[in-house]
């Protein structure tokens, strides 16, 4: 099951005997976690029916014992096992899972990892409950997270703000959503738009000087925009680090790559190639199309691929991040 439909369900009070929610991306089974702690019994309840422990600090008998008793005075029992990926011998839950009591809701919060699939627990619980999986995002998909989840607060954000905050913050979703949080503090009472001047007056991004205005410049072709911005990340190389932009330019020409066997190349016929909800996300690569060729967009990722290998060293002793981007930025545009 999704996140969106675990999340659904939870909320409709649609419960499942036990919880896996297991993943490299720890945002989502956090956020899962914590609204079972918080929605399943009214806070009155929790003293006497709700059990955390870690999986460290703990062994599978004495979770099965917690599973197995009854609430007191209300419906349901829960018992969150935090870090279960330390919980030693967890395959022999299987026991429990095969019938699990209906009055008990068991969390199994584990990270860094999923159990192995070969094993019979997380079939198990698939039958009997549920399973998450949560995969970290990838690069190119956190503006679109960025947009969905400032919707779910009744907010909005242009691409260039999303992609500011990306560049800045990384895919770190839980640092991501906390330095957000800290964000709309800021956001003046009745503004509904999360606006480049307002990350550039609280975090410290340049609304001019930035990853997504290097991407246009470099998509226009337009070389004195990309020569300043070049300039500026060399003044600034902590706020604007080499990988981050090899990163955006590799994501970006990946999806070009595409698009030149797309057989409708209008927005329409990109965004639907590239899985893009709004065309408008496909105007770029658009753009790109009629000012960049499929030999020189090949030669312009292996040449992403040769600086990425140079800026952690490979061919290349001495020469700073800020030449290194020059140099590929040069040869990019020329």
């Amino acid at each position: 099951m999704s996140f969106e439909q675990i999340k659904t369900d939870i909320l409709a009070r649609r419960f499942k005997p036990i919880y896996l929610l297991m993943g490299d991306e720890p945002y989502y089974i956090d956020e899962l976690t914590d609204l079972l702690i918080n929605t399943v019994l009214p806070e009155d309840e929790r003293d006497f029916n709700q059990t955390i422990v870690y999986g460290m600090e703990t062994d599978v008998p004495s979770v099965i014992t917690l599973a197995r008793s009854y609430p007191m005075m209300s419906d349901y029992q829960v018992v969150v096992v935090k870090e279960a990926q330390g919980l030693s011998k967890i395959d022999e839950l299987e026991v429990y899972a095969k019938n699990p009591l209906s009055t008990t809701i068991l969390v199994l919060n584990y990270k860094n990892g999923t159990l192995d699939k070969r094993k019979k627990l997380s079939a198990t619980i698939e039958k009997n409950g549920v399973v998450l999986e949560s995969k970290k995002i990838p690069d190119y998909k956190i503006p679109a997270f960025i947009t969905s989840y400032l919707g779910t607060k009744g907010l909005r954000i242009d691409q260039k703000s999303a992609q500011m905050l990306t560049d800045y913050l990384g895919n770190d979703l839980s640092k991501l959503t906390n330095e957000i949080g800290k964000l709309l503090i800021t956001l003046p009472q009745g503004q509904a738009q999360i606006t480049a001047d307002l990350i550039e007056q609280n975090i410290g991004i340049s609304k001019d000087f930035n990853n997504f205005e290097l991407l246009k410049a470099i998509i226009e072709k337009n070389t004195f925009k990309v020569n300043q911005i070049a300039d500026y990340f060399e003044s600034n190389p902590k706020n604007n680090p080499l990988i981050v932009t090899l990163v955006v330019l590799f994501n970006f020409f990946s999806n070009l790559m595409i698009c030149y066997w797309a057989k409708d190349k209008s927005e329409n016929g990109i965004a639907a190639e590239l899985g893009f909800r709004n065309p408008y996300q496909a105007k770029d690569y658009v753009a790109a199309l009629r000012n960049y060729n499929a030999f020189k967009c090949m030669n312009i990722l292996s040449l992403l691929r040769i600086y990425d290998g140079k800026c952690k060293g490979v061919d290349n002793v001495s020469t700073p991040d800020g030449q290194l981007l020059k140099e590929l930025l040069y040869k990019i545009t020329h």
